[in-house]
C-alpha cells in the first residue's frame, strides 16, 4: 500500500497510511509466539496456527468457570474486587476430558497456550473464531499493547439457554497484528502494566486497589496448586469437575423451570 503524504488545500491536513495488517510470513519473522504452529489442516480440530493474515491461538487446560453461588452469601461482580470464590476452576489435564462446560448465559476464563511478546511497533486486536460464534459461543480479550509479554487471559461467554462445550488444547481466537507507522512514545512495557509477564490465567486487577490482597489470593492460589499436584493429582480434579456438574444441574432445572409454559 503507497503512502500518501500530500497537504490537503483545504485545512491543511495531512494523510498518511493505516496500520498494516502483517501477513503470514511477516508474524512468523517478527513476533514471538511460543509455541509457534503452522498453517495445516488438524482433522476433528478447532483451527488453530498462523493464518494469511493472522495466528489462530488456542486455548490451554485451566479453567475458572463463573458461579453464582459462592460461599458465604449473594454474589456481587465487582471488578475492584473479583475474587477466586466466584469461580470453580476445572483442568482438563487432571480430569481426563478434552473439554470443559460453561453452563448457559454464564462465562469462563482461561489461557492461551502460546506466550506472545508484542513488539514496540505493534498492536494485537483479538476476535473470535467462527465456529464458536456460530454456536453462541462469544470471545472477549482487550487488544495487546505495544511490548506487552504473556500467556492472554481469554474469557469465554457461553450466551445460549444451554451447556455449551469447550474444547482444551484447541483454536479459541484469532490475533491480528497491526504494525505501526511510527514506535509509540510509551509502550505496556514502560509504564509497568499490571498485566505484564503474566504466566497464565490472571483476575481483574486495578491499579492502587487491594494490591495487597490481590497478590495474597495469588499466593494462596499458587500455593494450592502446588498441594493439589502433590497430593491430589487427577482425584482432586474430578472433585472439581463433581461439584461443577452439580451446579450446571441446578442450573439447567432453573432454566428448564423459566420456559416452561405456565
Amino acid at each position: 500500500m503507497a503512502r500518501v503524504t500530500g497537504t490537503l488545500r483545504t485545512g491543511g491536513v495531512r494523510l498518511v497510511r493505516p496500520m498494516p495488517v502483517l501477513c503470514d510470513t511477516q508474524i512468523r519473522e517478527l513476533v514471538s509466539i511460543e509455541p509457534f504452529a503452522g498453517n495445516e489442516k488438524r482433522p476433528g480440530t478447532v483451527s488453530f496456527g498462523v493464518s494469511s493474515y493472522g495466528y489462530d491461538v488456542r486455548v490451554g487446560t485451566r479453567f475458572k468457570i463463573f458461579t453464582n453461588a459462592p460461599s458465604g452469601g449473594t454474589a456481587i461482580v465487582d471488578p475492584k474486587n473479583f475474587t477466586n470464590d466466584l469461580f470453580v476452576t476445572v483442568d482438563t489435564a487432571e480430569t481426563g476430558r478434552d473439554h470443559i462446560i460453561i453452563p448457559p448465559n454464564s462465562f469462563a476464563l482461561a489461557e492461551t497456550v502460546e506466550t506472545i511478546a508484542v513488539p514496540r511497533d505493534m498492536l494485537v486486536i483479538c476476535v473470535g473464531k467462527s465456529t464458536y460464534a456460530r454456536c453462541g459461543i462469544i470471545v472477549n480479550v482487550t487488544p495487546l499493547e505495544p511490548e506487552w509479554r504473556g500467556k492472554v487471559t481469554i474469557e469465554i461467554s457461553n450466551t445460549t439457554p444451554l451447556p455449551a462445550k469447550i474444547y482444551a488444547n484447541e483454536g479459541i481466537a484469532q490475533m491480528i497484528f497491526l504494525k505501526a507507522d511510527r514506535v509509540c512514545a510509551t509502550s505496556y512495557a514502560d509504564k509497568g502494566g499490571k498485566y505484564q509477564d503474566q504466566r497464565g490465567l490472571t483476575l481483574p486487577r486495578v491499579d492502587g486497589i487491594a494490591a495487597a490482597a490481590s497478590a495474597r489470593d495469588q499466593s494462596d492460589e499458587c500455593a494450592h496448586d502446588r498441594e493439589h499436584d502433590r497430593e491430589h493429582g487427577r482425584e482432586h480434579g474430578r472433585e472439581h469437575a463433581t461439584v461443577l456438574g452439580g451446579r450446571l444441574a441446578t442450573a439447567s432445572q432453573a432454566t428448564a423451570q423459566h420456559l416452561r409454559p405456565k
